[in-house]
């Protein structure tokens, strides 16, 4: 069970969690889906303060969900951002996961909701790594699920929405009720688009490779911070679709994500990866991420919000 902070921010108040928390059964997107979210991470420095990794384009991506919604948040950047550092400081956290959220509350429960109120809230937690510090270390094993991400025609695929994760839920528990870690998902014309909650890379040939946001992918940010750190370390990054050909025959496959953040892959469908151990490339730009967002490399201090 994860152990919430004592207090979160709700339509521009902190509250206790106890009371604040709860939310009616009636609320919207509760029945519908249509509700936007994020995660942040914010990093102990060695200072003894929170790095909040990226927070801007967290919150734009927010901002950018609600209005591919419709929904109008009711909250500009610089106050999301502030509602984010309240939580943090009031809590007294310095290391934590951020998790904003934005429902359509109770009201309407037809399926046209303008007139239902919005809410808007900021919770934290602490959250260690999402596939276990065995993975982070040693890698994980990936089952091909028979769940595809959805296509434009059906969803919105850049937009963090609560409705369109059923399908990642579905993924994920088949791969883990079938013994794996994790689950990759192809998109509806069979090309590998991402994990159930990460975005992929793999590396081949001298290059790094990952699927372009055409391949329905969620746009990761921390997908395009390794993007730009892999390219910085003198490595050809390309974003071309892959197939599972491409996947099973790479060199290393990784797996990146706010929750994820570096992951490496060792197994995809009872085939090794590779050698079957941590790759070298995945394993250096997997350090340079966690020097950048802890602050020991201080190569792109417009990465952190220092609280």
């Amino acid at each position: 069970m994860l152990e919430y902070a004592q207090k979160l921010w709700k339509n521009g108040i902190v509250s206790d969690f106890s009371d604040a928390g709860k939310v009616s059964v009636l609320v919207h997107s509760l029945h519908y889906g249509a509700g936007a979210f994020e995660g942040i991470r914010a990093y102990r420095s060695e200072a003894g303060r929170a790095l909040v990794f990226r927070l801007r384009e967290h919150l734009e991506r927010l901002l950018q969900s609600c209005h591919l919604l419709g929904i109008d948040a009711g909250y500009d950047l610089g106050a999301l951002s502030d509602a984010c550092v309240a939580v943090l400081r009031d809590n007294g956290l310095t290391e934590a996961y951020l998790r904003p959220l934005v429902l359509l509350g109770a009201g309407s429960l037809g399926l046209y909701s303008k007139e239902n109120p919005v809410d808007v809230m900021v919770m934290a937690w602490a959250w260690g790594a999402y596939l276990g510090e065995h993975g982070v270390r040693g890698g994980v094993r990936c089952k091909t699920s028979a769940w595809a991400r959805p296509d434009p025609t059906g969803a919105l695929p850049r937009g963090k929405i609560t409705g369109q994760y059923v399908a990642n839920v579905l993924a994920k528990n088949d791969a883990i009720r079938d013994g794996y870690d994790e689950a990759l998902m192809l998109d509806t014309r069979g090309y590998v688009c991402e994990g159930s909650g990460e975005n992929l890379f793999i590396v081949k040939s001298g290059r790094v490779l990952t699927p372009p946001v055409s391949a329905t992918i969620l746009p990761g940010i921390t997908r395009d911070a390794i993007i730009t750190l892999a390219r910085e370390d003198g490595w050809v990054v390309e974003e071309r679709l892959l197939t599972r050909d491409d996947v099973y025959l790479a060199d290393e496959v990784f797996l990146t994500g706010t929750a994820a953040e570096v992951t490496p892959v060792i197994e995809i469908d009872g085939r090794r990866v590779g050698g079957g151990t941590v790759g070298q490339t995945t394993s250096d730009l997997q350090r340079r991420f966690f020097a950048i967002v802890r602050g020991h490399d201080q190569s792109h201090p417009e990465w952190h919000t220092e609280v």
